[in-house]
């Protein structure tokens, strides 16, 4: 172990290591960082692995030197913000298959219990006993890291399947339990995704991961056999997609569903036969995506598919189609495509369609009743909110679960009458130390972008907080994968905005808020957007005095990385911190290695630099890439060593080299979680030490004299 001071940054070893890709020479002088999985979980460590670790190891020391001036502030935001959570807490139980299910947290535990209960004869109530039958708490003892992915339980009720990682690389171990004796059987999988399906009591399909992580494999596993001896049922041999399995709500098919970023495809097995041949459905076809719901046949009814479908539809449209005759040639459109509103799921019951649309960046929920052709639509008010379909196994109800949350309205889960309509709240979240939210106030505003597009940014701040250009804000992004940043609550923020802070997030382009377009203008060559959107953003808020220009910071986690390393390369001027938690920053040397995890699925969402079309892009905003001589803002960036996602070296090499090129005297501080992947710690009071250590960080920049008299 090295014997520099602590209060010196490490200096690690630069070792240039040179390739030459496109004709273009590149040299990575810490490429040495990278160590292989076997590396990382070898109990005797070889000198490389030890060099590795010894350099991340003094990385959290300098981050903990740094941050020594806090310690009293991390720990008040820790005690304040486990303070605000119920710890003796109980979930709303859902019925499915003759039992209710719900769980519990029982004061001081990181983990939920699991407990059903059978349903009442010709009853509606809720039982008041339930039995445990799942302790995750129990079975989290003795490990850094658990988590519980998902558990299925068999259609005759007496038998589950769980999976389970206790590292963090997302390979997870499949298990199985008599939940009658609540004996744990002999058969356990490894090396499975974190799911699977039960086609009876005694056949289980599952996926396995290829070496990349990848989902690739379905084998057929019979419950009392050796899993060695399971059969492989399907193989996915393209690597840009990844499968995954499980059982239709109408229970009649056992589903393998296999996708890549612009394409899917179906492959069914009725579920009375589990060893027959899985039948495709709908032939993949390039940038045709698809997911689909099964309706069985009631009485002498045939039974039919809904498709869900971006055929014909770039905001995608619902289908249907007899179940015996698939072709598009019979295909008949529900729900038409509309260019302003995208269609995002549809929930599927008797008589009742549940349509989740996003209009205008906002979600809704429209409910269509089949036997009649009426319909209506929940109504929400706050400006800036989401609301999603809950829980909901059972396909013969006339009863919806649906959760909401806004930035000052705790997480809420409603039940809808889809024939009368009305709600009734059956829970929201409960915020102790007396929350009350109208001390803070919501906005949705719109910012232009350099090219004219109008980018929605949703805010929060307390109702007293001035805004005339006095307050520090955090702007939060993401924009990738048409993956949204919703504007949920978040109890723990309350500790920034009752500090001062103005928390807000732009949704750039990238996401999918404002529909299929605005994901494909963020994405390949349209990469750019989303960063000049998102520093727009910043001099928009600047300009009309929701931010202090000397107190503006930017944060975003894995690809929301991505976007801060971009933008603290373009504009470092524009912020004094930034937070990057488990960044996607080596976006070149990645996307040049098939063996990585993800690398191979999404050349289609950042381009192939095998390529040098798609090299020259990638090459042109990857922040490792970009780095040059600057007065960089203060930056706070985290990861996991056993990360599957974005490998721990990505902002270990960038942490490095940006203190090479740091012109000013702010700190570039890595802290390494040795005993987690992509998510970070995942205990529910363990996640907070590592928001505390962020806000920490954050506060301590806004409010230097405050966070040393905490």
């Amino acid at each position: 172990m090295s014997t520099e001071p602590l209060h010196s940054p490490p200096k690690p070893v630069r070792d240039p290591q040179s390739s030459v890709v496109n004709g273009v020479e590149r040299t990575d002088e810490y490429a040495w960082m990278r160590l292989t999985e076997e590396q990382r979980n070898a109990k005797a460590p070889d000198a490389h692995t030890r060099q590795v670790i010894d350099h991340l190891t003094k990385e959290n020391a300098y981050a903990e030197q740094e941050l020594a001036p806090v310690a009293g502030l991390r720990n008040a935001l820790y005690a304040e913000m486990k303070g605000r959570i119920k710890e003796s807490d109980l979930s709303v139980p859902y019925r499915e298959n003759g039992f209710w299910y719900r769980y519990r947290y029982d004061e001081g535990a990181e983990y939920p219990v699991h407990m059903r209960a059978s349903v009442l004869p010709n009853r509606e109530e809720i039982p008041a006993e339930f039995t445990d039958f799942l302790d995750e708490q129990a079975m989290a003892s003795g490990y850094d890291y658990f988590d519980l992915a998902d558990f299925e339980i068999a259609p005759g009720n007496n038998l589950m399947a769980y999976s389970v990682d206790t590292v963090g690389r997302r390979r997870y171990e499949i298990r199985f339990r008599d939940l009658a004796s609540g004996m744990e059987l002999a058969d356990v999988i490894t090396h499975a995704g974190d799911g699977g399906a039960f086609a009876d009591d005694r056949t289980f399909f599952y996926v396995r991961k290829d070496r990349t992580l990848r989902n690739a494999r379905v084998f057929r596993h019979v419950v009392g056999t050796d899993p060695a001896t399971d059969v492989e049922v399907f193989h996915e041999k393209n690597r840009a997609f990844s499968c995954e399995v499980y059982r239709s709500r109408s229970d009649s098919y056992v589903i393998i569903s296999t996708e890549s970023t612009l394409s899917s495809e179906h492959r069914l097995l009725r579920a009375s036969d589990p060893f027959g041949e899985f039948q495709t459905l709908f032939q993949r076809g390039r940038k045709h995506e698809m997911s689909i719901m099964h309706i069985a046949g009631v009485g002498s009814a045939q039974g039919k598919f809904y498709i869900l479908t971006n055929w014909k539809a770039r905001n995608f449209r619902l289908m249907e189609c007899p179940e015996d005759r698939t072709g598009k040639e019979f295909w008949t459109e529900v729900i038409p495509h509309r260019a302003d509103v995208l269609l995002e799921d549809v929930d599927v019951f008797r008589d009742h369609l549940v349509v989740t649309e996003r209009k205008a960046g906002l979600s809704h929920l429209r409910i269509l009743q089949l036997s009649t052709g009426n319909e209506h639509e929940v109504g929400f008010h706050d400006p800036a909110y989401v609301a999603f379909s809950g829980t909901n196994p059972e396909w013969d109800t006339t009863k919806f679960r649906y959760g909401y949350a806004s930035l000052t309205t705790p997480t809420s889960i409603f039940e809808h009458d889809l024939g009368r309509g009305g709600d009734v709240l059956l829970k929201q979240q409960e915020v102790l130390g007396g929350f009350d939210a109208e001390r803070y106030v919501s906005e949705r505003i719109w910012v232009t972008a350099q090219d004219g597009t109008r980018v929605p940014v949703s805010l929060v701040y307390r109702r007293d907080t001035p805004l005339s250009g006095r307050s520090p804000l955090l702007l939060y992004g993401y924009g990738a994968y048409g993956i949204n940043v919703e504007p949920v609550f978040s109890s723990n923020r309350l500790s920034l905005l009752d500090r001062g802070f103005v928390f807000a997030i732009a949704h750039v382009r990238g996401g999918e808020e404002l529909g299929r377009a605005w994901y494909e203008n963020g994405r390949m060559e349209q990469k750019m957007n989303t960063f000049t959107d998102f520093i727009a953003c910043a001099e928009h808020l600047v300009a009309k005095g929701y931010a202090d220009p000397k107190r503006l910071y930017c944060m975003g986690g894995s690809a929301g990385g991505l976007l801060v390393g971009a933008v603290v390369n373009m504009r470092p001027d524009l912020w004094d911190g930034a937070v990057a938690e488990v960044p996607f920053v080596d976006v070149v040397n990645t996307m040049l290695d098939a063996g990585l995890p993800l690398t191979t699925g999404e050349y289609d969402e950042w381009g192939d630099p095998r390529e040098l079309e798609a090299f020259q892009r990638i090459l042109g905003y990857s922040p490792y890439d970009n780095i040059h001589d600057a007065d960089y803002p203060a930056i706070l960036s985290t990861t996991g060593f056993h990360d599957s996602q974005v490998q721990y070296w990505e902002p270990a090499k960038w942490v490095a080299r940006l203190r090479e090129h740091q012109q000013g005297k702010r700190p570039i501080l890595l802290w390494t979680n040795m005993e987690a992947g992509h998510g970070g710690a995942s205990g529910r009071f363990e996640r907070l030490t590592e928001v505390a250590r962020i806000y920490a960080f954050l506060l301590g920049r806004a409010f230097p004299q405050a966070a040393l008299s905490a």
